[in-house]
């Protein structure tokens, strides 16, 4: 059971360093197997195919990332608040796009693909591949899994009083999440220097974090225009 395991677990690094490097598209399975030192039909004997390979990397890719949810989510018990440990979940999502870029990307195109899936019409365009495969059906039932641990964040931080207590806590955490993914897909916008915008990573991510804190504060209050009562007479 552990040499298959261990076999599992290289012809995944294997596809993940290709899939990095080539693309997925541009990756055959061969290239897989020759790279992870087996057989190309000891590598379906794993995988059904390319797809299925593919959503098991998702797969490894939404562990790793509630892992990352998990660990800042035990802080609570070192008395760290809710807005905090929000606060450090972005930190902690960046960092693991920037070090493990595939794996952010798969996760991202596993909630694209969840938009197709829940449309009868647009369901059909999936490849039937990926609705076969044993690894799809697995993160279908955990891909939520991630936010439920978000979600007691932010209703730890309305308990201890760091977040302001009318929020919704489902609602608020999707919200923040939306914003930690286009916080990611804006950065190559934000890191090209031919931008005219006055704006670099270096500035970008401690102001986005602080914007955060207030909204969730709620410290951001509009202010209505001064009313100068005045007479003609």
């Amino acid at each position: 059971m552990a040499g298959e395991k261990n076999k599992e677990k290289l012809i995944l690094d294997s596809a993940i360093a290709l899939f990095t490097s080539k693309g997925f598209q541009a990756t055959r399975m061969e290239d897989v197997a020759k790279k992870a030192g087996i057989s190309k039909g000891l590598s379906y004997f794993y995988f059904k195919n390319k797809e299925d390979l593919f959503m098991a990397l998702t797969k490894k890719a939404f562990d790793q990332l509630k892992d990352e949810f998990r660990d800042e989510w035990s802080n609570r018990s070192r008395g760290k608040s809710g807005l905090a440990m929000l606060s450090d979940l972005i930190i902690r999502i960046s960092n693991f796009a920037k070090t493990n870029q595939i794996l952010y990307d798969s996760v991202i195109n596993f909630l694209d693909l969840m938009k197709k899936y829940n449309s009868e019409k647009e369901r059909e365009s999936i490849n039937a591949l990926i609705l076969e495969s044993v690894h799809f059906q697995k993160l279908l039932e955990i891909h939520h899994e991630p936010a439920k641990l978000g979600i007691l964040m932010v209703s730890h931080g309305i308990k201890d009083g760091s977040i302001r207590p009318e929020l919704q806590p489902e609602i608020t955490f999707y919200t923040i999440w939306s914003m930690m993914i286009g916080f990611e897909k804006m950065r190559g916008p934000i890191e090209y220097e031919a931008k005219e915008v006055k704006i670099n990573p270096e500035n970008w991510e401690p102001g986005f974090i602080k914007l955060m804190q207030e909204m969730l504060k709620g410290t951001i209050q509009a202010s209505k225009p001064t009313t100068v009562q005045t007479s003609l007479f």
